[in-house]
């Protein structure tokens, strides 16, 4: 029952990351946000684990636990929002992230034994045409990132994979050794590897954009407490506590509850083909997950 209602309260937080992102689009660049955010989340869970006096990870586990944050979040949204800030369309960045459960139940495999049924590979495929039902409006207007006053094209699809195979990477570190830490100390040393991904990122491409707003800070709040504070901690439990190809299923979810999100806060349209996507989806995350 907690972990239905966890898997519940993960996918609707996991779908608001679209509204935050779209949100502060207006008022800070990209990874100077995800470094003020990760930043954020990583004091939280380490006052957290000061309070409880939870153990802290040290030497070789330490920088696993530095590398898992860097990937599950610094690398996957870093990497993933500059390849829409180059012209790829959110809807194809949308669809590729939807090939992340089917990675992770090829992975898992033969990692750590995990062993989908016929009837959870079909889930696997209903969900992500489901995705691809929800997004068919933004697939059919979207087009290669252009190549006049942007990255080549080539290098913006790479990039934008590379985002998926490190989310993929990021949650299947979840399921070594690094299980058996404390959630609020491990919560802690991760985001602060994520938090240095993204300063990088800041860094290396010159962002500096800041316009005070409260918008910007309530954004910058949900995605301290809700997005990486409640949502990514949400999701690594899920992995630790069951098979990572059905926790990372429920991703099939984000797109079409992003869609309703976005029909409802900015008026977006929501077609009839979006509601059958959602549907489908449903139907094949229950699939894989049964």
């Amino acid at each position: 029952m907690l972990a239905s209602i966890g898997a519940v309260v993960f996918v609707v937080l996991w779908s608001t990351g679209f509204v935050v992102a779209r949100a502060i689009a207006p008022f800070a660049d990209p990874n100077l946000y995800l470094l003020a955010r990760f930043s954020g989340t990583a004091l939280l869970f380490a006052c957290a684990a000061l309070v409880g006096r939870a153990a802290w990870p040290t030497g070789r586990a330490l920088g696993k636990h530095l590398v898992a944050g860097a990937l599950l979040q610094g690398v996957y949204l870093g990497a993933g929002y500059w390849a829409v800030a180059q012209g790829m369309s959110a809807g194809v960045m949308a669809l590729l992230g939807a090939l992340q459960p089917l990675l992770t139940a090829a992975v898992a495999a033969p990692l750590f034994g995990e062993r989908l049924s016929s009837r959870g590979w079909a889930g696997m495929a209903l969900g992500l045409a489901g995705v691809a039902l929800v997004l068919e409006p933004k697939l059919a207007a979207a087009s290669l990132p252009a190549a006049h006053g942007h990255a080549p094209a080539w290098l913006v699809i790479t990039v934008a994979m590379v985002a998926v195979v490190s989310i993929t990477a990021g949650t299947l570190f979840q399921k070594t050794s690094l299980a058996s830490a404390d959630l609020r100390s491990s919560s802690a040393v991760q985001n602060f590897g994520a938090a240095l991904v993204a300063g990088l990122f800041a860094l290396a491409l010159g962002e500096h954009r800041w316009i005070s707003s409260p918008t910007l800070w309530v954004a910058l709040a949900w995605g301290v407490v809700m997005l990486s504070g409640v949502g990514v901690t949400l999701l690594v439990w899920l992995v630790r506590r069951g098979d990572a190809s059905r926790a990372t299923a429920l991703l099939f979810l984000v797109p079409p509850l992003a869609a309703l999100e976005g029909y409802f806060g900015f008026g977006e349209t929501l077609l009839p083909i979006q509601m059958a996507g959602f549907v489908v989806a449903l139907i094949g995350v229950l699939l894989a997950r049964s």
